[in-house]
This record gives structure tokens, C-alpha cells and sequence, in this order.
């Protein structure tokens, strides 16, 4: 089911929109200002962002700014009354998917929130070089990860363990495999145990008790579960 964060200051085409959306078969969260936007986005994972651009403590515009520098590929609908033309233009430029005005026909909005998010799936989000689910973005050409828009720390064994795992999501990458791609600071081989205590090291820097991405399966080796919006 797709989560989608409603940012709309108007309590009653908030609820309007939560209920039509959810009627649809999304789930939807809503907030009425930036702060308590960027506290869900940061404890919960979101599909897309539908945002007004005039909030009781801030600017859509820039509340987007803030949001794709930290998740570049969660897809953000700008809904406001603000109707320029250089303030569409505006939007585009931040990265939003969409800029619709107000008043609005409900069933456009509904069709374009369908198209917007066929669109993220149809361009998967795991790639050779590249992870993003709107939790954890891994990049692996710049050797980065975040984790809810903090950096983790994380090792050249830890970036060939997510590489190999995201790149296989959903299929077993037995612990052989792994042992052979997986090598110590001296050049070594690692052994058995280690692999086991590197990939609990690991699953205690990306996971948290909502998002769980590797699966053990015993006797085997381990399985991507993360998932791909």
C-alpha cells in the first residue's frame, strides 16, 4: 500500500483529501504544518509528499528544497492556491513531480498522484549503483549512505555486502558467494564468523524496528527484502 504525506493547512480539504485517497486504496498521514511534516518524514517512510505552498510556519517551496536534498527521488505534487506562472515554474525546478492549482477537480488529482507513482515504480529504485526507498539511500559510485537523512559510517565490506544484496533483491545470496567477494584489511579472505558478525554490524546501522532489509535464511545465506516503491 502506498503512504502518501497530505501537507495542507486547511483542515477540511485536508481530511477531504485524505479520505478521497484513502477511498482510492492509499494510506494516507496528515500534517497541517512543516514541522510536524518533517518529524513523519523522518520517522516514517512516505511514497509520495502532496504540499501546499503556503504553511503556518514556513514555505512549501522551501519545505521541498529540504526534502529532496535529503530523499531526491520521493515524489512531491505541489497543491496550492499560488497560481503564477513563475511559481510553477518554481516547482518544477525544486524537483516536484507535479504543480496543480486551486480550485481543483478531485478525480485529476487522483489520476495524476496514479501516474506520478507508476512512474517512480516503472524506474525502479534498485539499480547497480544506486538504492532509495525514501528511508535508506545508498550510493554506491559516491560510496554513501543515509539513513533518515543522517550518514551512516559504513565499511568497503558493508558496501560490497548492500551492493551484492540490493542488486539480487528478493533471490538467496548464499554465504559462499559472500565469502568470496569479502576480504580484510590485509588482503585476507574473511572467515564464517566474521561474515556473521560484519552482517550484524550492518543490519544494526541501516535497519530500525520499521524498516528491516536483510533476511537470514539459515543454512544458506541471506535475502534483500527492502522494499522497492
Amino acid at each position: 500500500m502506498k503512504k502518501i504525506l497530505v501537507v495542507e493547512d486547511d483542515l477540511a480539504l485536508s481530511a477531504g483529501l485524505c479520505f478521497e485517497l484513502d477511498t482510492c486504496g492509499y494510506l494516507t498521514v496528515a500534517a497541517y504544518n512543516c514541522q510536524k511534516a518533517q518529524q513523519l518524514l523522518k520517522s516514517e517512510h512516505f511514497n509520495m509528499v502532496i504540499l501546499d505552498v503556503n504553511l503556518p510556519d514556513g514555505n512549501g517551496f522551501d519545505f521541498c528544497r529540504e526534502v529532496k536534498a535529503v530523499i531526491p527521488n520521493l515524489p512531491v505534487i505541489f497543491l496550492t492556491a499560488n497560481d503564477l506562472e513563475r511559481d510553477e515554474l518554481k516547482g518544477f525546478d525544486l524537483g516536484a513531480e507535479d504543480y496543480i492549482t486551486k480550485p481543483f477537480n478531485i478525480q485529476i488529482l487522483k489520476r495524476r498522484v496514479e501516474v506520478a507513482l507508476r512512474r517512480v515504480t516503472s524506474t525502479s529504485k534498485v539499480m547497480n549503483d544506486f538504492y532509495d526507498d525514501g528511508f535508506l539511500r545508498l550510493d554506491f559510485n559516491a560510496l554513501t549512505a543515509i539513513r533518515s537523512g543522517e550518514k551512516l559510517a559504513i565499511t568497503p565490506n558493508e558496501y560490497k555486502i548492500l551492493r551484492l544484496l540490493t542488486a539480487n533483491a528478493g533471490n538467496i545470496v548464499t554465504r559462499q558467494i559472500l565469502l568470496e567477494k569479502l576480504w580484510d584489511c590485509d588482503g585476507n579472505y574473511i572467515d564464517d564468523h566474521t561474515l556473521t558478525v560484519t552482517m550484524n554490524r550492518l543490519r544494526a546501522k541501516i535497519e530500525d524496528t520499521g524498516h528491516t532489509y536483510i533476511q537470514t535464511v539459515r543454512g544458506m545465506g541471506y535475502i534483500w527484502t527492502g522494499e522497492k516503491v
